[in-house]
């Protein structure tokens, strides 16, 4: 049975990592939320939606704009709500595991920022060179 004896509690992920995973949380969502969406709607704007690759996204443009803000709150506060689980359960892990959770997390985050900035640059090269990387 691993735990700190002296608590009864069992060990944690760091408050302070879990506030900087809480900080990557949030930079994915601002990008893959708030700047897809204003370079999306500009690319739009420039080259029509048929040049939107994602057709979830492509279909939500040709929608009011609050049913777009509508989705992208409810995709932001799930996203939260599944991080929210997803840190929870990770501190619930034994801390001789703790290492290889935090790697996967940190991966998870890493690619999702890194997707994010894709993004970004796609559609900055539609909006500048009106096509995309692809």
């Amino acid at each position: 049975m691993s735990g700190d004896h002296s608590t009864g509690r069992t060990p944690r992920l760091e408050d302070p990592l879990l506030e900087e995973y809480w900080d990557w949380v949030a930079v994915a969502l601002f990008l893959w939320l708030a700047v897809d969406l204003l370079t999306s709607l500009s690319a739009a704007a420039t080259v029509g939606l048929e040049a939107e690759l994602n057709p979830l996204m492509a279909w939500l443009l040709a929608r009011h704009l609050a049913v777009v803000v509508a989705a992208h709150l409810a995709i932001a506060v799930a996203v939260a709500g599944l991080f929210a689980v997803l840190f929870a359960r990770a501190q619930a892990v034994p801390r001789r595991f703790q290492w290889a959770v935090q790697v996967g997390i940190e991966g998870f985050l890493g690619t999702l920022v890194a997707v994010g900035l894709f993004a970004f640059a796609n559609n900055m090269t539609v909006i500048v060179f009106g096509q995309g990387l692809f």
